[in-house]
């Protein structure tokens, strides 16, 4: 199956949502929560991540992920995982109860396939077009198609390497060529099916004015965790880091990078 038919498959069999100009949605993906472990790269982020939870919670926010939210290639058992996220998790309920809670899974989690949907998509109420969300692994062919190869290599291989500093060079997150060529992928897919496309998996934040392809980022950056924010039928990609005041103390800072891109 090529590019092309894998991600138009994905959009076909996902969950639709309404987006008005009341809607507010807090699109994350790629948090690939582990197990508290050396090896589990949410671990930096995690305060930055729960206050931004915190945040979209309490400003009403809907809240989106776009798969790869646990480590399921490099940890077996989603239990540890939520026990050693369980503020996390308490959050997640809290937004399920309330109806405001979605996510689809990517390649990191895809045993979580047959729970999960594969895609969401935003109806536009409006007229324009609709924001259709993937994780994006659809167009990684060694990530989508040979996926168990691809976390067999991570579970055995690149996962110990990479506590000596060897990084995956299947990932797209770290190879800037694949990472070229998965956005041109996106980019073609967007422009022919004339929606916004919304993914992660590359770990490249993405939001241009007037471009239909936009990329949340992820939740394991160094230097932070990125989001893509949707209010008032407007685009905005966030940045949540640590900040340092005048007397030396920390604080968790949000900044827009790009913002109030109108949808079109």
């Amino acid at each position: 199956m090529s590019c092309e038919k894998r991600i138009d498959r994905a959009i076909s069999k996902g969950t639709t949502l309404l987006l008005g100009k009341f809607s507010r949605y807090a699109v994350f993906s790629d948090c690939h929560r582990g197990c508290g472990n050396m090896s589990d790269n949410f671990l930096r982020n995690q305060h930055l991540y729960f206050a931004a939870l915190e945040h979209y919670y309490a400003e009403g926010f809907y809240y989106l992920e776009l798969g790869d939210g646990e480590e399921l290639w490099e940890n077996r058992c989603l239990k540890r995982i939520q026990d050693s996220h369980s503020n996390v998790y308490q959050m997640f309920a809290c937004l399920k109860r309330k109806n405001r809670f979605c996510k689809i899974y990517g390649n990191h989690d895809m045993e979580l396939r047959k729970e999960l949907p594969e895609s969401i998509r935003l109806k536009n109420q409006a007229g324009g077009r609709d924001v259709c969300m993937i994780h994006g692994h659809q167009a990684d062919f060694f990530n989508s198609v040979c996926w168990r190869i691809s976390r067999f290599l991570v579970r055995y291989v690149w996962k110990p390497l990479e506590q000596f500093g060897v990084n995956d060079p299947t990932s797209a997150a770290r190879n800037y060529r694949k990472v070229h060529k998965y956005e041109k992928h996106m980019v073609e897919a967007a422009e022919k099916k004339n929606v916004y496309l919304v993914a992660g998996h590359s770990h490249r934040p993405h939001l241009v004015e007037h471009e239909l392809y936009v990329n949340t980022g992820s939740c394991v950056h160094p230097w932070g965790i990125t989001v893509i924010e949707i209010e008032n039928m407007k685009l905005s990609l966030v940045k949540w880091f640590m900040g340092t005041k005048k007397d030396g103390t920390l604080f968790v800072q949000r900044e827009v990078l790009e913002g109030d891109i109108p949808i079109e």
